[in-house]
């Protein structure tokens, strides 16, 4: 078959190939007999092709590496050879038969002059000097917006998080991030990177929820060329390769099917990976970050998620907080969304109390993402002028009454007990009276409820709705 291939090539176009001057090559046997020397050798060997061919390569050139290249039988790409004053870079390559034996070898030219070579050389300098500026750049811009430092809020649970993120940055255990969407694990991930010993090389995040299950081992493991129909014929590396010496984030990892979690286990267990038709493992260095908005709990108790993989992901448990548990930090957060639309529109605005109370006294179902979306549009609503009541949308406007400004509480911690009691008021009348589904609409224990009636001084005749 082979034979019948080399026939169909016409003999002017493989006369072509081996007489291209940019290669310049010489073919010796097993026995370092010269079987052929293109014409640009004739130069640079001082002698002709007719009366270099038959004669062995040490008489054409006594320091002639090629015998060496025969009994080792490893190429050598990129030296130094010089002849008769005259210098070049080249390649010596051993050639074998289907067998595998030795038969002979080829030397060709890489660069006429080792001065490309230093010119080559220095434009990977200047190339790499400018990855190394930019990874520098992106790693202060990280750094910058992802510190926990700018993670905005102050009340407890936000407090506990926190305190959490540091102790988990100390370490180079696994950490799990738990919380609803919206609630900024994306942003905890980061700041845990950027406080941690890995800060230096970018973090690498991965959507379990993103990756098609069929090109989930690929994405994470990479492939040899040719693994499949359709690879690279160059291979590709995986994202765990990527994260060498650095942290994978798992992002919504509630999401892998059990047979994809088995193979997670083993990497996150193991610390190598074996590339998708490859037949080396390589040892990898790596920190795990996982996030999800799934319950991992329930998911356990339904066999929907490996044992073994939550207990090798959850050393280090960070729950972020949803909005409706950290109201008291809405205020702030508000401001900060709308300090970012500022950066971009160069505004400058403020919430009007009653607008502020209705951001407090909404469940925010969508969270952070939600707030930041409706404050867009309200800012957009109101122009350059304050943000307010008539500015946001019904489902926030609902249930909540303009104070008159005389009866504004001087305090936040005045205003926010106001904003509880109306949201405790209006759970009551939605729910017809029924504390438990209100409890569950504010997202409190009902003991709890009970506890903020007293409070407020929220009486029986007000649960209904009625008057008190």
């Amino acid at each position: 078959m082979t034979e019948s291939l080399y026939r169909n090539i016409p003999p002017e176009l493989l006369e072509a190939l081996l007489e291209n001057p940019h290669e310049s090559q010489i073919l010796v046997d097993a026995q370092g007999i010269v079987r052929y020397m293109s014409r640009t050798n004739e130069d640079f060997y001082g002698v002709s092709r007719k009366r270099a061919i038959g004669r062995h390569i040490l008489e054409l050139n006594p320091q002639s590496e090629l015998p060496r290249v025969l009994t080792t039988g490893r190429a050598e790409i990129g030296h130094l050879f010089r002849l008769k004053g005259k210098q070049r870079v080249i390649a010596r390559i051993p050639l074998a038969d289907s067998e595998g034996r030795i038969i002979g070898a080829v030397a060709k030219l890489m660069f006429w002059n080792p001065a490309k070579v230093k010119e080559l050389v220095r434009q990977v300098e200047v190339l790499q000097g400018r990855l190394d500026y930019y990874e520098k750049e992106l790693q202060q811009a990280y750094r910058s917006r992802y510190s926990l430092e700018g993670i905005v809020g102050e009340s407890g649970p936000m407090q506990e998080a926190k305190q959490i993120a540091l102790q988990a940055a100390a370490s180079d255990l696994p950490v799990l991030i738990v919380g609803e969407t919206g609630t900024g694990k994306e942003l905890f991930a980061h700041a845990i990177h950027q406080l941690s010993a890995r800060r230096e090389r970018a973090l690498v995040r991965v959507n379990c929820a993103a990756i098609p299950h069929e090109l989930f081992e690929s994405e994470l493991f990479g492939y040899e060329a040719g693994a499949f129909t359709g690879a690279s014929p160059k291979g590709k590396p995986g994202k765990f390769e990527l994260a060498d010496k650095s942290t994978m984030f798992l992002d919504e990892v509630g999401e892998l099917p059990l047979s994809l979690q088995v193979k997670l286990l083993r990497v996150v267990q193991e610390r190598e990976v074996e590339r998708i038709g490859g037949t080396r493992t390589l040892k990898l260095d790596f920190r795990v970050i996982a996030a999800t908005n799934r319950n991992l709990t329930d998911m356990l108790a339904r066999r929907e998620f490996r044992q073994d993989l939550y207990y090798r992901l959850n050393i280090f448990l960070l729950k972020t907080p949803p909005l409706r548990h950290i109201r008291a930090d809405i205020p702030r957060l508000a401001y900060h969304v709308l300090s970012l639309i500022a950066a971009q529109d160069g505004s400058s605005r403020r919430i009007e109390p009653a607008a502020m109370a209705g951001l407090v006294a909404y469940d925010w179902p969508g969270n952070v993402r939600e707030l930041r979306n409706v404050l867009e549009r309200a800012a957009s609503s109101a122009g350059e002028g304050p943000i307010r009541e008539e500015h946001l949308p019904p489902e926030i406007r609902q249930g909540v009454s303009v104070t008159p400004m005389d009866r504004v509480p001087s305090t936040l911690k005045d205003e926010l007990a106001e904003v509880e009691r109306r949201a405790i008021r209006r759970a009551l009348r939605v729910s017809g009276g029924n504390r438990t589904n209100a409890a569950r609409l504010l997202g409190i224990h009902r003991t709890g409820l009970y506890q903020k009636m007293r409070q407020h001084g929220i009486g029986v005749r007000e649960k209904s709705g009625r008057p008190g």
